[in-house]
């Protein structure tokens, strides 16, 4: 972990997710995907009084101009500034390379994805348990990936390849690993929707969850009907616990200023102090909406409180 760090309210992924299980709702975890957003984004846990997770991925550290210890800086800077007491996460998403994953630990993540779901069964369970004994040993949690989820828009992933995850194997998979989270491919996609149909496949869940107790996280949330979200989270032992949210933020950042195209993390911050409070306004509003509506995570900080 990184020095200097010892806010409380900053937890593993593991922590949380026990917390969301239990209660049947999700989590949401918002990647700003420029620094500037992450103040609305935790302004908007506090306002709710929300649990929350703020994420980046590799290829977004990379499309986006900015480096781990950049991001885990403005990401502590803004919770001791903002005063932010709700429980929050800082989540590396989706990555490949172990040594992004050491700089993220060193940087002050308390969680990180392991993304290794291109792999055959076999090498993708010996590398996420790499990370996991190397990540568990500094405190630190792991979700992994089991199925092939699809994008439209390849900032998160390399493939729009939909492989769905195979209850047996997901077994196998969280017993060898020992991961503390398991990302599904259950019907949703990366980006945004525009001919395939956002779908949530419950009774698959329904079968993970029979078999394993692994804590269920759904990656492409962002355009995904408020029903299905709701449904996925409430199966009887429990279901989804984990929802990334990271189109929705952009677009919301980008519709609010009239842009259409993405900036860069530098081209971010060199906003106008007027737009930048534009876009932060807009990107608050859309969490705001998101934990409400969606995800039913509003008001459960306080089940934290020892």
């Amino acid at each position: 972990m990184a020095k200097n760090i010892n806010l409380l309210n900053v937890l593993p992924l593991k922590e949380v997710l026990v917390e969301a299980e239990k209660k049947g709702y999700a989590i949401g975890s918002f990647s700003p995907r420029y620094t500037p957003m992450i103040r609305p984004v935790l302004r908007a846990g506090e306002k709710t009084k929300s649990p929350l997770i703020v994420q980046i991925s590799e290829k977004e550290l990379i499309r986006y101009g900015i480096t781990p210890f950049e991001f885990g800086e403005e990401f502590y800077k803004v919770m001791e500034e903002e005063k932010i007491t709700v429980p929050v996460v800082l989540h590396l998403d989706h990555t490949k390379n172990f040594s992004v994953i050491e700089d993220t630990i060193e940087a002050g993540f308390t969680s990180v994805m392991i993304d290794a779901s291109e792999k055959e069964l076999d090498e993708n369970i010996a590398i996420s348990k790499e990370v996991v004994e190397f990540a568990h040993a500094k405190g630190v949690s792991v979700e992994a990936e089991l199925g092939k989820i699809g994008t439209t828009d390849f900032v998160e992933t390399d493939k729009d390849e939909e492989l769905y995850t195979d209850p047996e194997e997901a077994l196998q998979f969280v017993n060898e690993t020992g991961c503390d989270a398991l990302a599904v491919s259950v019907g949703t996609a990366h980006g945004v929707y525009l001919v395939k149909q956002p779908k949530v496949d419950v009774d698959r869940l329904k079968a993970i969850r029979k078999l394993t107790p692994v804590h269920l996280v759904l990656h492409g949330g962002s355009g995904v009907p408020s029903e299905m979200i709701k449904e996925a989270t409430k199966l009887p032992n429990g279901g989804i616990s984990k929802v990334n949210i990271a189109t929705d933020l952009e677009l919301a950042l980008l519709n609010a200023l009239g842009r259409k195209e993405r900036m860069t993390n530098e081209e971010c911050k060199a906003l106008t102090k007027e737009q930048l409070e534009i876009a932060q306004n807009a990107v608050e509003a859309t969490v705001i909406e998101k934990i409400k509506y969606f995800l039913g995570s509003a008001e459960q900080a306080e089940s934290f409180q020892a």
